[in-house]
C-alpha cells in the first residue's frame, strides 16, 4: 500500500489497479472512501480502460479480427509500477504486454497521477500510443464514496448538487449492461438530486454531455461532504450497489455499447482515436469538507 499525505489529508493507493483504497481527513479522522464490503462490491476505484462499460457479448471486431475484453478493460485487474513517488503524489504506471494484446491489439502507456494539495485529491489520466498504429481507447473513472458520511445520518439525508442546472435524460441500461436506444426523461431544470438507495435499483444512472462539470455530495444535517471536479469527461455514471452504503461518481470518456452496436471498435461510441506516439490527457479531482 502506498501513501501520500498533507498536513489536510491522509490518501493510500494499492498498486494493484492503481487502486484508491482509503481517503481521510486528518482533523475529523473521516473516511471519505467506501470500504469495499465484498458482500455489496469489493472494489473502491478502479480504473476504467481501454474500454467503459461492457461490450455485447463481451466481444469487439478490429480488423477483421473478433476479441473478447470483459466490463470496464483489463487495467483494474492488473499490477501497475510506481515511476514516481513523493510525499504528495505518486504516479503509477502500465504498458501493454503478452496478456494485454491476446485481447487488445495495441501498444500502449498508461500513467495514473495521484497529487495531493490542501484538502483536494486530483487524478491524472495520461494515455500514450508507443505503437506504429493508430489506437483505439475509452478511459474512466469509478470512485465510490461513503454514503453516509458520518454516524448518526442515513442514506437518504444526502443529495447530489450539480454546478449548473441540469435537464438531462437517463440512458438505461439493458439487462446485458448495454445502452438502450433512447433516453428517459429524469431531471428537469434541477441542480439537486435527493439519494434514496431505489435510485440504483435497475443499475446505474447514465447521463451524457451533462451541462455540469462539478457533482458534490451534501447534507443538511452535517457540514462534511465531498465536491467532484471532472472538466473534460462527457460522460456521467452515478450508481451504488443494490442497498449498499456508498455513491459512485463515475466521470467517464467512453460509454458502453449500445444494444444496436455493429460490435466495430472503430464505430464504437466514446472511442478516441490516438495516432502514433500522441499522448491523450484527462484530469479529475475532489476535494473533502
Amino acid at each position: 500500500m502506498m501513501e501520500i499525505a498533507n498536513e489536510y489529508i491522509r490518501v493510500q493507493v494499492s498498486a494493484q489497479g492503481a487502486e484508491l483504497q482509503s481517503i481521510v481527513r486528518k482533523d475529523n479522522q473521516l473516511e471519505y472512501l467506501w470500504s469495499g464490503d465484498p458482500a455489496f462490491w469489493g472494489k473502491k476505484s478502479p480504473i476504467l480502460f481501454p474500454i467503459v462499460g461492457g461490450l455485447k457479448d463481451n466481444t469487439y471486431r478490429y480488423k477483421g479480427k473478433s476479441y473478447q475484453l470483459g466490463r470496464h478493460g483489463f487495467a483494474r485487474e492488473m499490477a501497475f509500477n510506481v515511476s514516481e513517488h513523493t510525499p504528495t503524489s505518486i504516479t503509477f504506471s502500465l504498458s501493454d504486454d503478452d496478456s494485454t494484446l491476446a485481447k487488445y491489439p495495441f501498444h500502449f502507456n498508461l500513467t495514473v497521477r495521484y497529487a495531493i494539495q490542501n484538502a483536494t485529491l486530483s487524478v491524472k489520466y495520461t494515455v500514450q500510443n508507443t505503437g506504429d498504429e493508430p489506437m483505439y481507447f475509452s478511459i474512466g473513472a469509478h470512485p465510490a464514496f461513503k454514503v453516509p458520511l458520518v454516524e448518526q445520518t442515513a442514506f437518504d439525508d444526502y443529495s447530489l448538487h450539480f454546478n449548473k442546472p441540469e435537464t438531462a435524460g437517463v440512458w438505461p441500461l439493458s439487462d446485458a449492461g448495454l445502452i438502450q436506444t433512447a433516453p428517459v426523461p429524469y431531471l428537469e431544470d434541477v441542480t439537486e438530486l435527493m439519494l434514496q438507495k431505489s435510485l440504483f435499483y435497475k443499475d446505474a444512472l447514465v447521463f451524457k454531455h451533462l451541462a455540469s462539470d462539478v457533482i458534490s455530495i451534501r447534507s443538511s444535517q452535517t457540514p462534511h461532504g465531498l465536491e467532484v471536479s471532472f472538466p473534460g469527461f462527457p460522460y456521467m455514471g452515478i450508481w451504488s450497489a443494490k442497498d449498499a452504503d456508498f455513491v459512485c461518481i463515475e466521470p467517464w470518456c467512453g460509454i458502453a455499447d449500445p444494444v444496436n452496436t455493429s460490435g466495430e471498435l472503430e464505430e464504437k461510441e466514446g472511442i478516441h482515436l490516438l495516432a502514433p506516439e500522441e499522448i491523450f490527457k484527462r484530469e479529475w479531482s475532489a476535494i473533502f469538507f
